[in-house]
């Protein structure tokens, strides 16, 4: 598949395999997903595994208190469907009551959405996968009841957010040892959210939504004002959508539809593939302002559009018109950065985890789980051993905009699972890479590097990025260790506000990803996973 000999362009050798792969980013996740495989589940058991299992390992970034979404390739046709795991505000919930006196708290009670994770986990399971939803969890629950040790990433993370835990009531203290956060090393085990787990792999998504964890969830609310009801975790569901798709150079990139961002790396690429990226030097100016300049007026337009679709109409067609792909093109100079990327007139108009799992049918399910900051809102329902998410805080506070806070909507939404077929419809890869606004940017790089330098998945992640960290479209520029000192100078004098990330700063900067490659000719697995994190691909 990969006929150029090794250029030694990553840190790491892709992993080969041929019966399955699973790529996450925790090693013990990562084995959870391959023991589903192993025991007969396919790849979207194998992926919801290893969600459920990051869920236990890795809180404070994601958990069953968050979102998720996915994209599933089918094997036997190539069709590709999309689940919406997101959570919707309380139906009571106003702007007007959100901002109260002191204004709006983005980790407060009303940033708090109807977690989406259970009800994703079991519709996936139940829809595309094929094992009970008890084996699927049982990794899970054998690790939050068994215990695991702390990795250092890990334990940094926890340590930041330990002040969040402890300043939101009593239960906070749930997920500390001793009143503190675990250090690396140390042993952590929950058995709270194993019962959890445990009810929902007996009874069902209806156990969560429900039962005992539901009252739990509005107890811990109204403990700090919060306005959710019994009535809105009942009504939840997932949905199931035609995902957005856009072509590159033949290939079609898929992402999930509205509310969610993935279509802000369409736009992107649409502007791209009006440039011979495979002439340019990688880690050049030539090579990486067009591509900046492309992410930025992207973003200006997904700023602008995204909301809930079931609220308001989303322009998607003439956002996705190659039409206006290349109106949008003939604003980029390749002498000056553009001053203010604001968005455009249509034409007709985290913290988080991703993973990723191929089972040997050549199925492929591309899977994203989110707290969004770290343990979200920091919120602990009692005896249950996870946090309450802060999606909410995704919502636009200007009444007029689409993405207006109202009750009974999904905000927009900034986690993206990927996908990527080859001209033929055949599957290419799924792939993913974490970190709020970064990930439509790390989509877009990855995109680039798999199709127009053809790097092996491995390289293609390892790659350095760079990243509109803190405000899209225009804000600052971190541009990650190995992108050399001339050309972030080079990017400075074209007017791009330019920082450099490095050390620990960089997974947090341009986040972390999975790709899993499939040959089509053998149908081998190239799988690669970010050695910015503590993630690992295994392969069958």
């Amino acid at each position: 598949m990969y006929e150029h000999p090794i250029r030694w362009e990553s840190r790491r050798s892709p992993v080969l395999s041929m019966g399955g792969a699973v790529a996450s980013s925790q090693p013990l996740a990562t084995m959870a997903g391959v023991t589903v495989l192993r025991g007969g589940g396919n790849a979207a058991d194998a992926a919801v595994a290893a969600a459920a299992a990051l869920a236990v390992v890795e809180p404070g970034s994601t958990g069953i208190g968050g979102d998720c979404f996915a994209l599933f390739y089918r094997g036997a046709d190539g069709a590709v469907e999309a689940v919406n795991g997101s959570g919707r505000s309380p139906a009571a919930l106003t702007t007007e009551r959100a901002r109260g006196k002191a204004g709006f708290d983005p980790q407060g009670p009303h940033a708090v959405t109807v977690p989406g994770a259970i009800a994703g986990w079991a519709d996936t399971v139940e829809r595309l996968g094929r094992m009970p939803l008890e084996e699927v969890l049982a990794p899970a629950i054998a690790l939050a009841e068994g215990g695991f040790p702390v990795t250092p990433i890990i334990s940094r993370g926890w340590q930041r957010q330990e002040g969040l835990l402890k300043s939101r009531g009593p239960a906070g203290g749930d997920l500390l040892l001793g009143g503190r956060a675990p250090r690396a090393g140390e042993i952590w085990r929950n058995p709270p959210i194993a019962g959890v787990m445990r009810s929902v792999a007996e009874g069902g998504a209806d156990a969560f939504y429900q039962g005992f964890p539901a009252q739990a969830i509005i107890e811990a609310l109204d403990m700090h004002g919060g306005c959710m009801t019994m009535e809105d975790l009942r009504s939840h569901r997932s949905t199931f959508e035609a995902p957005v798709s856009s072509t590159y150079r033949d290939h079609t990139v898929y992402e999930c539809p509205p509310n969610g961002q993935g279509i802000t790396a369409l736009m992107a690429l649409n502007i791209l593939e009006g440039y011979d990226i495979s002439s340019e030097r990688p880690r050049s100016v030539e090579a990486l302002h067009p591509v900046i300049e492309a992410v930025r007026l992207a973003f200006a337009d997904a700023r602008a559009y995204i909301a809930d679709p079931a609220h308001t109409q989303v322009p998607i067609e003439g956002m996705l018109s190659k039409r206006y792909a290349s109106e949008r093109r003939a604003l980029i100079s390749p002498h000056a950065a553009i001053e203010l990327a604001a968005e455009g007139r249509l034409p007709g108009s985290s913290d988080t985890v991703y993973l990723c799992a191929v089972d040997a049918e050549g199925n492929a399910c591309s899977f994203i789980n989110s707290n969004y900051h770290g343990f979200g809102s920091g919120i602990v329902p009692r005896d249950c051993g996870f946090s309450l998410q802060n999606r909410g805080a995704g919502f636009a506070l200007d009444p007029d905009h689409p993405n207006a806070m109202a009750g009974g909507k999904r905000p927009y939404h900034t986690i993206m699972p990927g996908m990527l077929t080859r001209p033929d419809g055949s599957l290419f890869a799924p792939f993913g890479v974490m970190g709020g606004w970064n990930q439509p940017q790390g989509h877009t790089q990855v995109v680039i590097n798999l199709i127009d330098r053809q790097m092996d998945p491995q390289a293609a992640i390892d790659e350095p990025r760079f990243s509109i960290f803190a405000d899209p479209p225009n804000g600052d520029i971190w541009v990650e260790d190995g992108i050399p000192t001339g050309t972030i100078s080079g990017l400075a004098q074209l007017g791009h506000p330019v920082r450099p990330a490095s050390g620990a700063l960089r997974a947090g900067a341009v986040g972390q990803g999975q790709i899993i490659v499939r040959d089509p000719d053998n149908g081998v697995l190239w799988a690669g996973s970010d050695p910015r994190g503590d993630g690992c691909a295994i392969g069958l």
